[in-house]
């Protein structure tokens, strides 16, 4: 297929990236250990840990997981949020030789079981709030070492007091026992003292198992190699270069990492990008304490933003948001759901920077497409395919669309996965032929290349024969001043078939359904008027900030039966 996208390419971006360059991930990691050593890599409550500080401690802590017997390709759980010592145990598993398996630490014990198990990890490191639901199914799995790390492991004196404060004040440590659990601080300093064997590692390694929700049934690990991270570590930082290169100059990177690490947007946009370009990474533990998270940002000048859109729009709902000084925000990178055109408005108008929403999976690395990071108006599309990379929009039986007609998003680049871990039956399912990734997503591309996603596939609305698109109905729902999020489903109906529900959360408590149903009314065609409104407090969402429709819709199906 000609790559139509092309010409839209700001200047400066490659058509192609050469993943050739690094045989590894870990060669490309440690040539930013000793390029930057000097500076901040990443800041977590005030505490921050130099490129040296990653260096050494990962080297330490690979030494000691070397030491416990694993043999090359291991799988290793990291099962934390966003504290200093994720980056240190990633790096480290990374540089032992092993293939990182990062787990959701809010998981449950089921979820958790599953996860382990499928994988076949052998060692976890887990922080100590979350080492309960480790004791309840590690009999279960394949599991042999523990490392369970403490909040202020790595804060210094000021550690102490983190320390007693999450475990004793705020009781945010249930009772836990891992009879030969080690300590993260213990591992490091036992390591200190081992030798540590540098594996030569290839492109074909594998790098990370990162499980996908699981909204196809049972929640699948995507095998990223070296090779798959590297190329998109390349494509993002080469895709955001003429943003970073414009007025003002900035010394070094600081990227905002609100979004958990252990999920791949953060994991690359974040984690990995940030050490690429020797950038510091601002560290948010917990990004539902909003106040908190403003509080944070005024302490510092960020020149990057990656969030989802249910997080910008909840920062830009706090009094304080509007008093930082955002003259130093160059990229603003939507990602996980649709961005919607109210809050990227609003965004624009408070931090004077554009929301470049891009489009991935964990099956990718994750980033296929994205907005120009110079783009200068809000396209409502997922933006253009970043370098070395082929989307094609397909019909079901795998035969390119014409432009402008909706098909299934496919796609073909360095980034995408080797397969799903162990599940060959399952990995035939999404690859075409031709040696295309099939995304489950629909959508339509224009004459310059560009693609707008109009829905999941299976998250599609038949209405008496017409395809109603969720997507389209929540961004109008969402624009409506009295909103604060919705989220829109289809439900059984006698006479259409199916017929459009909406949930909705109100911004204003005074919004009746008849208000809701009128806006609509003016900006939909009769058939995607929502039928039905139901108000609700919150929508269930993901550990990201994505809501979940599916559980909307199983929670009426049950309701039905």
């Amino acid at each position: 297929m000609e790559r139509i996208w092309l010409k839209q390419y700001p200047p400066g971006v490659p058509a192609d990236i050469e993943p050739t360059q690094y045989a590894s991930l870990v060669d490309l990691l440690e040539e930013s250990f000793t390029k930057f050593a000097d500076r901040k890599a990443f800041i977590c409550m005030d505490k921050s840990i130099s490129y040296r500080d990653l260096d050494q401690m990962s080297v330490a802590l690979a030494a000691y997981l070397q030491g416990r017997g694993l043999q090359r390709g291991a799988r290793v759980a990291i099962m934390m949020p966003n504290v200093l010592q994720y980056p240190v145990a990633t790096a480290a598993v990374l540089r032992a030789g092993f293939a990182v398996v990062n787990v959701n630490p809010l998981y449950t014990p089921r979820e958790l079981e599953h996860q382990l198990k499928d994988s076949g990890a052998e060692a976890i490191i887990v922080l100590e709030n979350f080492a309960h639901t480790v004791e309840q199914v590690i009999a279960k799995t394949q599991v042999k070492h523990v490392i369970v790390a403490a909040m202020g492991d790595l804060l210094g004196f000021k550690g102490v007091i983190v320390n007693l404060v999450v475990r004793r004040v705020k009781k945010m440590v249930p009772a836990w026992s891992l009879p030969g659990a080690v300590s993260f601080n213990d591992a490091l300093s036992a390591g200190r003292g081992m030798t540590f064997n540098k594996p030569k590692l290839s492109p074909g390694d594998v790098a990370f198992l990162q499980y996908t929700g699981g909204t196809t049934g049972v929640s699948k690990g995507a095998t990223l190699l070296h090779r798959n991270i590297v190329a998109n570590v390349l494509q993002n930082d080469a895709w955001l270069q003429p943003a970073l290169a414009a007025p003002p100059h900035v010394d070094q990177l600081m990227i905002v990492c609100a979004l958990p690490l252990y999920h791949i947007f953060a994991l690359t946009a974040c984690y990995l990008l940030a050490v690429r370009a020797g950038g510091c990474n601002l560290l948010i533990p917990n990004p539902r304490d909003i106040a908190g998270f403003v509080k944070e940002l005024a302490k510092y000048q960020v020149n990057s933003f990656p969030a989802v859109n249910t997080l910008y729009n909840g920062l830009m709902h706090h009094p304080d948001f509007k008093k930082l000084d955002f003259s130093k925000l160059k990229i603003s990178n939507g990602g996980g759901m649709a961005v919607q055109r109210p809050v990227a408005d609003q965004w624009k108008a408070i931090t004077n920077c554009f929301i470049a929403e891009g489009y991935g999976l964990s099956e990718t690395s994750p980033t296929l497409t994205c907005n120009p990071a110079t783009a200068t108006e809000f396209t409502g599309t997922i933006g253009i395919p970043v370098p070395s990379t082929y989307i094609s929009i397909r019909d079901d039986d795998g035969n390119e669309v014409p432009l402008g007609q909706a098909g299934e998003i496919c796609a073909k680049g360095p980034q995408v996965m080797s397969g799903y871990w162990n599940r060959p039956e399952e990995t035939a399912k999404v690859m075409t032929a031709d040696g295309y990734f099939r995304t489950g997503d629909i959508g339509i591309m224009d004459e310059k290349g560009y693609t707008k996603i109009v829905d999941r596939k299976k998250d599609m609305i038949l209405v008496s024969g017409f395809n109603v698109y969720p997507n389209e109905v929540e961004e109008v729902i969402a624009s409506h001043p009295g909103v604060l999020e919705c989220a829109v489903i289809g439900i059984p109906d006698s006479k259409s078939g199916e017929a459009v529900k909406a949930f909705v959360v109100k911004k204003d408590p005074n919004l009746t359904a008849e208000a809701v149903i009128k806006f609509c009314h003016e900006q939909l065609t009769g058939y995607k008027v929502p039928k039905h409104i139901e108000f609700r407090s919150d929508l269930p969402k993901t550990n990201v900030g994505k809501i979940l429709r599916r559980e909307l819709r199983d929670e009426k199906k049950a309701e039905a039966a």
